[in-house]
């Protein structure tokens, strides 16, 4: 998949920092953090590029991507309130409390255009899928929510999980019922490390919702 991004070097004390962010919004698309349930709704397009966006992020263990989803345009169903998005390695050392003061000095980007590897992230998934039902296995997604932004750390093939999962519900969710009369449904997630003291796992609903006038959508095969 080829991305449209805008790139950002911005520097705090002596690191330089690579952000990403896509070029264009992802107008019907939403997020809410997950408290302890977070609930994603996208259209084609919107899951379509968080696919190839999950995918960048497996293969970019030096780079922050940042999707300004509140930028969208609000849905007519949900909870919660709306958050961004920041997908960041373990191994970067991202702190959320930092992230607002870099947030304000992305001012000056530059177009980038990428492409993913489809093949390698199937790969890197189904190596994440092989260990995860192992007893010591410790590659899941870590999360936080801060400033009004939802953060995900994880590896390359924890990444490279979701965006599988975000592609499926790209390629799926137009062919469920009831999507024609706009109602949103729910495909797949994604589940997250527990936090400490138990309560209810941690998950983040992915569902598909075309956007109004629902008059334009044909669900496929229709």
């Amino acid at each position: 998949m080829r991305l449209r991004l805008t790139e950002f070097r911005p520097r705090t004390g002596p690191r330089e920092h690579r952000v990403v962010q896509p070029r264009h919004t992802l107008r019907h698309t939403s997020l809410t953090a997950p408290e302890p349930i977070g609930l994603l709704l996208g259209d084609h397009d919107g899951l379509n590029r968080l696919a190839g966006l999950f995918s960048f992020a497996a293969c970019s263990r030096h780079t922050i991507v940042h999707v300004p989803l509140r930028d969208g345009i609000p849905p007519d169903e949900g909870w919660g309130e709306r958050v961004d998005l920041v997908l960041a390695h373990h191994s970067y050392g991202l702190r959320p409390s930092k992230w607002p003061e870099l947030r304000r000095t992305l001012k000056a980007g530059t177009p980038l255009s990428v492409r993913t590897d489809e093949a390698r992230t199937h790969k890197d998934a189904d190596a994440w899928r092989q260990r995860h039902t192992r007893a010591d296995f410790r590659d899941e997604l870590r999360h936080a929510t801060h400033a009004r932004t939802f953060f995900l750390f994880g590896s390359r093939d924890a990444f490279a999980r979701a965006a599988v999962n975000f592609a499926y519900a790209a390629g799926w969710g137009p062919r469920q019922k009831g999507v024609g009369e706009g109602r949103s449904a729910m495909v797949t997630g994604i589940w997250l490390k527990d936090q400490p003291g138990g309560g209810h796992p941690r998950e983040v609903l992915i569902c598909f919702k075309p956007y109004p006038p629902y008059a334009h959508f044909k669900r496929p095969g229709g």
